[in-house]
């Protein structure tokens, strides 16, 4: 199911947004967000936040930058060699930022 819906927000990132070039008010973009949200956290949670975030991205809200934020516990180092996708900056506790590596 996840891959069906990281499928879709492919396909509309490749051919719907050019029909609303610049639309959205956060950063990274809805569908942006969406993906990683579905990368990284559970589906029913993603699909909850993507909502949330979709109904704020209009003109009553100020927009700007809005990186998600998951949950995941830490609990020691795992030293191995790993593709580095995404970073995780400590908001709080057991909650991080997710920016994605450029």
């Amino acid at each position: 199911m996840r891959k069906i819906l990281l499928l879709f927000l492919k396909l509309y990132q490749k051919f719907f947004t050019l029909l609303s070039f610049g639309s959205c008010r956060y950063y990274p973009t809805c569908s942006e967000y969406a993906k990683w949200r579905l990368e990284k956290d559970n589906l029913f949670v993603a699909f909850i936040a993507t909502l949330l975030r979709v109904l704020r991205c209009n003109q009553l809200f100020a927009g700007g930058i809005d990186y998600p934020v998951i949950y995941k516990n830490i609990k020691k180092a795992d030293f191995k060699k790993c593709d580095i996708r995404y970073w995780l900056v400590p908001k709080g506790k057991n909650f991080y930022y997710l920016i994605k590596k450029l």
